[in-house]
């Protein structure tokens, strides 16, 4: 998994980055193909923002969250990208059970 964090209007220091990279490393257990996650953290006053994109085969995941310190907003998107992955993974899940039975359906014709 390649994580890119960067700054808007703030400077991202390496144990910020590393915990960013620390909290985004569970998306990767849901997946077996590399994942490519881009991270912007700024300064939304009066909060401190964290967004992210996460780019996996064939779909594109984006969410932000907005905390009164820098580490909770990551803690609540990594939450959130979480949430958001599992539910991509069960659709493409459904979408090929679908397809098998109807397959199947069509062979017992």
């Amino acid at each position: 998994m390649r994580i890119e964090t960067y700054g808007q209007q703030l400077e991202v220091t390496p144990a910020m980055r590393e915990y960013v990279e620390t909290k985004l490393q569970r998306l990767e257990r849901h997946f077996d193909r590399p994942l490519e996650v881009r991270t912007q953290l700024c300064v939304r006053k009066p909060d401190y923002v964290a967004e992210a994109t996460v780019m996996m085969a064939g779909k594109t995941v984006h969410a932000d969250a907005g905390a009164p310190t820098m580490y909770a907003a990551i803690d609540v998107l990594a939450d959130k990208l979480d949430r958001l992955v599992m539910k991509v993974k069960r659709k493409r899940a459904s979408g090929r059970r679908i397809a098998t039975r109807s397959v199947a359906a069509l062979l017992a014709e």
